[in-house]
């Protein structure tokens, strides 16, 4: 085997650089894309006994995307059925396939059964626990990932999923589990995590510095870190803790603000005025208007924002008192921007901003109906779930959505692909920028289906911001920006096999 990988002028395939990686992405370290196309042999032809082995192993299954040629190079010919789909039919294919389950979880069953066949086509988990036989092995456990050359990493500790609440174990690709105060999932007999109460205090905070140093440690300096998912007494702490001397992000505080922002400042467009022309009410999972006669009891990166002002308990009395321009939601609590609600804010408002953010669809403070029916056609409404078109008084309305995947994959993509050594507050504000090409049809945020594009400009900002405060470290700065952040995008692109 051994003489086998080193027959190419010398060198181990293990030690040939590697420009790009297929389809941009993150680097083909092993060699195994770029084998297959431009050497004579594939590297892993030397393990993979026969086409049936082929098909079983997720790292190098096409499917029906395997060419007659690949076919019968690869003893793959009556194994598959005869018709050979380009990627992009077969990507058709599967995505046509998923829209036939109604239910949610049924489509959450197939994506993990294309797991299991197709890794170029879904992502995989990896598992840290707070019980005792993890520690001082965190960075032992990351060395047992398959794949060295990691640029992003999205960590949760599943203790606040939006709009569904502690859900353990059971989210993103790296989980450290430290235990679960859901009672059902404690209670039920399948569930995979640790059985134990949430770890807190030292306890808590000496896993996570002892899984940031190691990721540090096994992955470099620039490694993205994306804090997901944690409830806020954890993730405002973790964020001032790490930013200094990690490049992290907490899509949950960032992402969302950035998101939220840039519908705002969209929504001006329409109301007129600038930001501190307006006045902004939140509703959010509190107890009241936060007023400096409550900061006592507040969380402390509440405290800012605490004003004087008389405590209000009820949302239609905070709206009738503050007369504010903008309202936004993230409650998680379904219709609380009841119908005398959103008519307070159209009497107050000729067009009065209405975000509705919270997830899922049954926990947003109001539909996209409720928005434009109770306020005669006249609010400028967004919301963090989905909603269909409106037809009120013979004109159709689009609602926006305020999705914070808007932001986070053009916003990672910057960081990693100018070398960014720490997230700056300005690069969020980068972020943010809008592009008012769809300020003629009424939208304050652009259509979902041109994702790729927006997030390739606005990596183009972020990148551009970052060199600007020195915070870039891959030198040169390239030219075209937004084409190089097309060129880093990854694409889940099939390798040829010879």
């Amino acid at each position: 085997m051994d003489s086998t990988f080193k027959e190419l002028n010398g060198d181990s395939v293990l030690d040939l650089e590697d420009k790009a990686g297929v389809g941009g992405g993150v680097q083909d370290v092993y060699g195994e894309d770029r084998a297959s196309e431009n050497q004579p042999i594939t590297p892993w032809t030397v393990s993979v006994a026969s086409g049936y082995t082929m098909l079983r192993d997720p790292r190098h299954n096409k499917g029906l995307a395997f060419t007659d040629k690949e076919r019968d190079a690869h003893y793959l010919t009556g194994l598959l059925p005869p018709v050979v789909l380009s990627q992009e039919l077969q990507e058709k294919r599967l995505m046509h396939n998923l829209r036939q389950y109604k239910v949610p979880l049924h489509r959450y069953m197939a994506m993990m059964d294309l797991q299991e066949r197709n890794e170029n086509c879904s992502t995989s988990c990896l598992w840290i626990t707070s019980r005792n036989y993890f520690q001082g092995k965190i960075l032992e456990v990351l060395r047992n990932w398959p794949e060295k050359s990691i640029q992003v990493i999205v960590v949760t500790d599943g203790e606040r999923i939006l709009g569904l609440g502690d859900l353990g174990c059971q989210c993103l690709p790296i989980t450290i589990d430290v235990g679960t105060n859901n009672k059902k999932l404690l209670e039920d007999e399948f569930y995979i995590g640790l059985r134990q109460n949430r770890a807190t205090g030292q306890e808590y905070a000496e896993l996570l510095e002892e899984f940031m140093s190691a990721v540090k440690q096994n992955y470099g300096e620039k490694v993205l870190i994306q804090f997901e998912d944690f409830a806020n007494h954890n993730a405002f702490d973790l964020l001032a803790k790490y930013r200094t001397t990690h490049l992290v992000f907490n899509d949950d505080i960032q992402g969302t603000a950035s998101v939220v922002l840039a519908g705002i400042v969209s929504a001006l467009k329409f109301v007129g005025g600038s930001l501190s022309d307006h006045t902004f009410l939140f509703l959010g999972a509190g107890e009241g208007l936060i007023v400096s006669s409550r900061k006592e009891s507040l969380q402390h990166f509440k405290t800012p924002w605490a004003h004087e002002h008389e405590p209000v308990k009820e949302l239609l009395d905070a709206v009738k008192a503050i007369k504010p321009t903008v309202l936004i939601g993230t409650s998680g609590v379904g219709r609380t921007f009841t119908k005398e609600v959103v008519e307070t804010m159209a009497s107050i408002n000729e067009k009065p901003v209405i975000l509705a953010l919270s997830n899922p669809t049954s926990q947003s403070e109001c539909t996209a109906e409720e928005a434009y029916m109770w306020s005669e056609g006249r609010a400028i409404f967004a919301s963090g779930s989905p909603f269909d078109p409106v037809e009120y008084n013979g004109q159709i309305f689009v609602p926006g959505q305020a999705n914070n995947a808007y932001i986070f994959p053009g916003f990672g993509l910057g960081l990693i692909m100018s070398g960014t050594i720490r997230v700056h507050d300005d690069l969020l504000l980068a972020a943010s920028q809008v592009s008012e090409e769809n300020y003629a049809k009424g939208l304050i945020y652009p259509p979902f289906t041109n994702i790729r594009k927006i997030s390739a400009h606005i990596a183009a900002k972020v990148a551009a911001r970052s060199y600007e405060l020195g915070l870039a470290s891959r030198l040169p700065r390239p030219k075209d920006l937004v084409g190089f952040a097309e060129s880093c995008m990854y694409s889940p692109v099939y390798p040829k096999y010879r």
